[in-house]
């Protein structure tokens, strides 16, 4: 099996690109995704090689585009719609939340919505509160959506065709400061299963849990925290809805701790729903209350000091973890 270097936006172009040769029912449509190769590049070259019909540009109406996209679905396609950010989906909100979400069961199973919502989640750099926010938490409380949240080129591609292949809507949630991390990946196609999460670093004294960008932070203070004599397993989630809670308990078992780490807020977030679950299936194992490590309660400044005071950071990990390991 031969392997390549390529970027996250790689990845996902490399995905989008392998679905529409294998499905010509594959489009994309989005705001600039066609003449502008993508916000992000991610789709550059794929309108030159699939036409107009199906890599479509729009106008900033996501309410529209949303909607044009969800009734192709039920009528026989499979569209991949990019939200320029997904703060943005909330002018598509009726159409995500009344219609994607529910027309299978509204309509008694008769129509399904293979669909892909698929864009940059959460802050970026400098990009302020309307356009820092993360969803997942959001639409997670809604039933009927597939929510994943990848943090690695190599799993960017693997879930985004495995997503594209699903009858159900997916809420597919990138990062723009992680569209330029490099990876090594097989040449040869590859899917990654929908609700398995994956233990990224094996480790014994506390279990470290989160999901997309913050993986990241994660791995880097597993690193500081073994310099220190604590060996720290770090679990990504991949898929947020279906919840791979087997893994992760698994893991709090041999532990005993964990720190659950988001980039989403605390209060209703994702590290909450984690926790609870934790306390349903691995109470008699925990050592100390669990951790979260959040986005503190405010919307997102503008200020680079204040930014990085409200986000998740490797040293709050730290100091999370040794709370809960008394070290």
């Amino acid at each position: 099996m031969g392997t390549q270097v390529v970027e996250m936006r790689e990845a996902l172009r490399q995905a989008l690109d392998e679905e529409m040769t294998r499905d010509d029912t594959v489009f994309i449509m989005g705001e600039e995704v066609a003449e502008y190769n993508g916000a992000y590049k991610v789709t550059k070259g794929l309108l030159d090689k699939w036409g107009p019909r199906r890599v479509v540009d729009t106008p900033i109406s996501e309410n529209g585009f949303a909607g044009l996209c969800i009734g192709a679905a039920m009528t026989g396609l499979r569209p991949v719609v990019e939200f320029m950010s997904f703060n943005f989906s909330f002018v598509a909100a009726d159409q995500l939340i009344s219609n994607a979400a529910k027309m299978y069961y509204m309509s008694g199973g008769r129509f399904s919505v293979p669909i892909v919502f698929r864009g940059p989640n959460g802050s970026a750099a400098q990009v302020s509160s309307q356009h820092s926010h993360c969803v997942e938490a959001l639409y997670g409380n809604l039933p009927g959506f597939i929510i994943m949240a990848p943090s690695n080129p190599y799993d960017a591609k693997g879930l985004l065709k495995s997503a594209i292949r699903n009858n159900n809507p997916v809420i597919f949630l990138e990062n723009e400061l992680s569209y330029g991390d490099k990876m090594e990946i097989p040449t040869e196609e590859y899917l990654v299963p929908i609700g398995k999460a994956k233990v990224m670093r094996p480790g014994s004294d506390v279990t470290v849990v989160s999901h997309g960008r913050m993986v990241y932070l994660c791995l880097e203070a597993a690193k500081e925290l073994a310099k220190q004599g604590i060996s720290a397993e770090v679990i990504d989630l991949r898929t947020i809805k279906p919840l791979d809670i087997a893994t992760v308990a698994q893991s709090v078992r041999q532990t005993h701790g964990c720190v659950v780490v988001e980039e989403g807020h605390f209060f209703a977030g994702i590290a909450a729903e984690v926790g609870f679950e934790l306390m349903e299936h691995c109470f008699d194992y925990l050592d100390a209350p669990i951790e979260r490590v959040c986005q503190r309660e405010t919307p997102m400044p503008y200020s680079k000091v204040l930014e990085v005071e409200t986000l998740p950071t490797v040293p709050r990990i730290i100091r999370a973890v040794h709370k809960v390991t008394n070290a």
